[in-house]
C-alpha cells in the first residue's frame, strides 16, 4: 500500500483531503500523486465556441494559481509526491488515475449540489477499481494511522476484500476492534475467522457482537465512539450501487453522519 491518490481542486474539502493524504503518505512511507483535473465543457453549437475557449482559459488560470499555492506546501512536507494534470470528463480522469492507486482520498459529503460530486466520484472508483477510498469530512484535520481502527463487519465478501487490502494500514494501528451488529446469516464469514486472519498478519483484533440500536449505522458509530476509534474500515454497498442510488443503506447513513475518516472498499 504505497500509492496514494489525491484529487486536488480548489473546493471546500481540499484542506481536509490534503491533510489526510499527507498523513497517510507519511505513515505508509508511500508516494502521493496529486491529480489536477481540468473539466472540459461541452460545446453546444458553433456559436458557443468563443465562450468555451474563454471558460477553459479561466479554468486553466484558476488551476495554475491553485497549483502555485499547493506545491510549496507539498515540498515542505517531507513526502514523496508528484503532480499530474489531466483534462476531460472529471470522473473519467479520476477513474483512470485510480486504477493504479492503492488509496484514493476523497470527501464524504453527499450533496448533489456540490461543484465536485464526491458521491459519484467515490462510486466510480469503488465500482471499477481495486483501490480503497478514504472518505473524510470537510472538518477532518488529518488521518491518525497510529490510532485505533474499528472494522464494521457484516461477514460479506466485499467486507473481507476491504480488510485484506487494508492490512498494511491496520498493521499501524494502536488497536483494532471488529464489531458485528446483530446476527449474521449462515453464509457469512464469522468475525472469529477474520480475527484469525488478522492475527496471521501480526494484528491482534478484539471482536464484539453489538446490539442493533435501531440502525446499523447508529450502532457502528456508537461503538466507534466508545472504542475511541480514529477511523472506520468497512465494505461499501450491500447491492449493486446503481440500485442503491449511488450510496445506499448503511454506507450512505455512515457517510452522511459519521465524522471519522472511513476506509471503504467494494
Amino acid at each position: 500500500m504505497k500509492n496514494i491518490l489525491l484529487l486536488v481542486h480548489d473546493d471546500a474539502g481540499q484542506e481536509s483531503r490534503l491533510q489526510a493524504a499527507l498523513d497517510l503518505t507519511r505513515a505508509l512511507d508511500g508516494h502521493l500523486e496529486c491529480l489536477s483535473a481540468l473539466p472540459l465543457p461541452m460545446v453546444v453549437g458553433p456559436a458557443g465556441g468563443d465562450g468555451v475557449v474563454m471558460m477553459v482559459a479561466e479554468e486553466r488560470a484558476e488551476e495554475a494559481a491553485h497549483k502555485a499555492r499547493i506545491e510549496p506546501r507539498l515540498a515542505a512536507e517531507g513526502v514523496n509526491w508528484s503532480w499530474v494534470e489531466s483534462s476531460g470528463y472529471l470522473p473519467t480522469c479520476l477513474f483512470d488515475a485510480a486504477r493504479i492507486a492503492d488509496l484514493v482520498v476523497l470527501n464524504r459529503r453527499l450533496e448533489r449540489s456540490d461543484p465536485i460530486d464526491m458521491r459519484y466520484f467515490a462510486t466510480n472508483v469503488l465500482s471499477h477499481t481495486r483501490a480503497l477510498v478514504v472518505a473524510v469530512a470537510d472538518t477532518c484535520e488529518g488521518f491518525e494511522a497510529a490510532g485505533k481502527a474499528l472494522i464494521a463487519w457484516d461477514g460479506s465478501e466485499r467486507a473481507m476484500a476491504t480488510v485484506q487490502r487494508a492490512v498494511p494500514l491496520l498493521a499501524l494501528a494502536e488497536a483494532v476492534k471488529v464489531v458485528q451488529v446483530g446476527d449474521l446469516d449462515s453464509s457469512a464469514i464469522p468475525m472469529e475467522d477474520l480475527a484469525t486472519y488478522l492475527s496471521r498478519h501480526g494484528i491482534r483484533a478484539e471482536i464484539e457482537s453489538i446490539a442493533d440500536e435501531g440502525s446499523i449505522a447508529v450502532s457502528v458509530r456508537l461503538a466507534a465512539e466508545k472504542f475511541g476509534a480514529s477511523y472506520i474500515v468497512m465494505g461499501a454497498y450491500g447491492h449493486h450501487p446503481m440500485r442503491e442510488a449511488l450510496f445506499g443503506g448503511v454506507t450512505r447513513a455512515m457517510l452522511t453522519a459519521c465524522s471519522l475518516p472511513m476506509v471503504l472498499g467494494h
